[in-house]
């Protein structure tokens, strides 16, 4: 855990360590160019993990002659014999395979290990993995009773050292450049107009691109979908801090925690929102970690399309408001989506950035002031009945549903949340109070931990508010953005409904 001073990374979640240690190795590499040299211990038991095997695929993409690996190969797993048992031979002609440069030692033999390590300082353009065969409990035949035995054993290893000379290492050499990540500012103003149309997403990477001329330690990792999520735009224009981690989204977002390690860079992850479930793990041990990493999921909910379901994304905000320290923004519009970037390059702990496919209005002047955890306010009037919040593209359907009922003779108030966590609760809650207690959510996304329940939990303690949900309530399915919101409850209509339902009730 990094609460220990000498710990940077928490890896304890096995198969990870080696995808940090790619980041780390990375950075030292190509953007400090440094001559540090990061070395990653791994087991045969936790080898089974397909991660192990994405980050070894990474190391041979990008040359990375500064990372050693050493698999320490002793048989066992948990629970039984790990496969394929006691035969390094067996994962030296693996790792060849897959690029590196291999070496089988006696793990027992310090000396073989010292000319290991001294062989792969020579190698270049590949890194090296260190097959090390061991025996657990090697010479001490006892060790089930080693708690209380470990200064006999201690003593007794010690014996076997067999050098009299005294050994003092080196220190290393501090070559890498001084690096401040503190205090991101926007270098100019968004340049969008009022109406203009444009997707959230491409708003994201056009943001990402222009912070990356703010700020020269920030880097864009992706998982291949560059010309569909738009992170092409920071590789066109920054390619030395592009890095393509193909598809393999559980690696991306543990090499994203190893750049971030130590504040070397400002790191963006960005894929799919729905491929980031498959590291929901990696995620979580980057909390753990208190990593300051940012993860951009796009292609959200059924307003995505024709492309199908297996590509919406309908569970991101459950997953990430399930993060601790996670901040989460959801931008509805051009404007709001680069204050979102730079406040997520600028805010500690990690954060998430959801983005939408439809071309959507900018509602938001260039000057509009966004903060983390502030709400907006963006219709209003003394008359309002009810409060509509939304966010994304459900943001632009309330609006269109308050337009539509104020031509009826009904006012309704409507929210755009910004930040889901944390919430704006105050704005909520004083904004129903002034509505008769009437609350409606409206969200691109499951009604299970999306931000119905959010908004539910904020004005828990709160008497007499009514919150009704509208959400995504069953499988979905292709279809045009504009009618798979209709069809799943959630689009203009569907908002009026609710308002009248509301008012009657």
């Amino acid at each position: 855990s990094p609460r220990l001073p000498f710990v940077d990374v928490a890896t304890g979640s096995l198969g990870q360590g080696l995808g940090a240690a790619c980041g780390l190795a990375f950075t030292g590499k190509y953007l400090d160019k440094a001559s540090y040299r990061v070395f990653c211990l791994l087991g045969d038991g936790e080898s089974s993990e397909g991660s192990v095997w994405e980050a070894l695929a990474f190391g041979s993409q990008y040359n990375l002659d500064n990372l050693v690996a050493v698999l320490d190969v002793n048989r066992l797993g948990q629970s039984g014999a790990a496969p394929p048992g006691r035969r390094p031979d067996v994962y030296r002609r693996r790792c060849e395979a897959f690029g590196w440069n291999a070496y089988s030692v006696d793990g027992h033999d310090v000396e073989a290990l010292c000319q290991a390590f001294w062989q792969a300082a020579q190698v270049k353009n590949k890194p090296t993995a260190v097959i090390a065969k061991t025996f657990k409990g090697r010479g001490e035949p006892h060790m089930e009773d080693a708690e209380e035995q470990a200064d006999a054993v201690i003593a007794s290893l010690e014996s076997q050292i067999r050098s009299n000379r005294h050994l003092t290492p080196k220190a290393p050499v501090e070559d890498s450049p001084q690096i401040n990540t503190n205090n991101v500012k926007m270098a100019s103003p968004p340049a969008y107009r009022l109406g203009e149309k444009i997707a959230t997403g491409k708003a994201s990477g056009l943001a990402l691109a222009k912070l990356g001329h703010a700020h020269k330690r920030v880097i864009v990792l992706d998982c291949d979908p560059k010309n569909s999520i738009y992170s092409e735009i920071f590789k066109k224009e920054h390619p030395e801090r592009y890095i393509e981690c193909l598809m393999a989204e559980q690696n991306m977002v543990s090499v994203a925690l190893g750049c971030a390690t130590r504040g070397r860079t400002i790191a963006f992850a960005s894929t799919f929102a729905a491929f980031f479930t498959r590291a929901f793990d990696q995620i979580r041990m980057g909390a753990i970690s208190d990593t300051n990493i940012n993860l951009i999921g796009s292609h959200c909910g059924v307003s995505f399309g024709e492309d199908g379901p297996y590509q919406m994304a309908l569970e991101d905000l459950a997953m990430f408001r399930s993060i601790p320290n996670c901040t989460i923004f959801y931008p509805s519009d051009a404007v709001s989506t680069e204050h979102a970037v730079y406040l997520a390059a600028s805010t500690k702990g990690m954060c998430f950035i959801r983005t939408s496919q439809p071309e959507t209005a900018v509602i938001y002047t260039p000057h509009e002031p966004f903060e983390v955890g502030q709400a907006k306010v963006i219709h209003q009037s003394a008359q309002d009945k009810v409060t509509v919040i939304g966010a994304g593209v459900t943001l632009h359907e309330a609006l269109a549903a308050a337009d539509d009922l104020f031509q009826q003779g009904i006012s309704v108030r409507v929210i755009d949340l910004f930040t889901i966590k944390p919430l704006d609760a105050a704005t909520i809650i004083s904004s129903a109070k002034a509505t008769g207690g009437r609350i409606i959510t409206v969200e691109d996304h499951y009604l299970e931990g999306g931000i119905g329940e959010a908004v539910c939990a904020a004005v828990s303690g709160e008497p007499d508010i009514h919150v009704h949900r509208l959400a995504v309530t069953e499988l979905p399915r292709s279809g045009k953005p504009g009618e798979l919101l209709d069809m799943f409850g959630i689009s203009a209509r569907h908002i009026i409904a609710a308002v009248k339902y509301t008012l009657k009730n």
